[in-house]
């Protein structure tokens, strides 16, 4: 007998495992899961101000590492890094998966309207560009509002969760939208909390790409 599927799922902040994990838990527990951990990589794009040539020959490092480790594909949870993970993919022969893309295809699937909301303040514009890419390609037209969650990543830093979930809450209730998106894995344990205050759809990264890989793979 075939054995389950190998992901690899890196990570660059440590709150994004537990989400990704308990999504894989939920819709495809027999997956086997290799997490790696390198939080470097915000703090340097941070100092850097850009995605630098250095930093993406980082990520396809850690990609051939993975297809060494015996990866049949890998999940990216770290949605600023866009490029580098597109330049890994490019060099790799296993599925390699951008954090949110598996979301965006849901998101662009038909025409609608669209607010993304996100701790992350660097994720925002390549996030924004992806997905007006995606709705490009999909040829449905997009009404997308792009809204930080002020306070939010900072107080998860900080060991405080549950501000960190209320300020999430409170700002999901407000939206006048089709669809909300959380544009973290690290919103996703959020989602129960904020639907019960909204009769607006979320989507949360987490769940799209573990449907997306399970679809690929199983």
């Amino acid at each position: 007998m075939k054995s389950a599927p190998k992901i690899y799922l890196v990570h660059a902040a440590e709150v994004s495992i537990a989400p990704i994990v308990a999504s894989f838990r939920a819709a495809w527990p027999e997956a086997r899961l290799a997490n790696l951990l390198e939080d470097s990589f915000m703090p340097d794009l941070a100092a850097d101000g850009k995605l630098t040539d250095a930093m993406i020959g980082r990520f396809v490092r850690i990609g051939e590492y993975s297809v060494s480790a015996g990866a049949d594909a890998i999940l990216f949870a770290c949605s600023a890094f866009g490029p580098a993970i597109e330049e890994c993919r490019r060099q790799l022969k296993i599925p390699v998966l951008k954090p949110n893309e598996a979301m965006y295809e849901q998101l662009v699937a038909k025409d609608c309207s669209v607010s993304l909301l996100a701790t992350f303040p660097p994720s925002i514009p390549s996030m924004v560009t992806e997905i007006t890419e995606a709705a490009k390609a999909a040829g449905t037209t997009l009404k997308l509002n792009t809204q930080l969650v002020e306070g939010a990543l900072a107080a998860l830093q900080s060991n405080n969760p549950n501000e960190h979930n209320r300020l999430i809450v409170e700002l999901a209730a407000k939206q006048q939208c089709d669809v909300i998106a959380f544009a973290q894995f690290s919103m996703a344990p959020v989602l129960k909390a904020a639907a019960a205050r909204t009769r607006t759809p979320i989507l949360t990264t987490p769940d799209s790409a573990v449907a997306k890989l399970k679809t690929m793979l199983a």
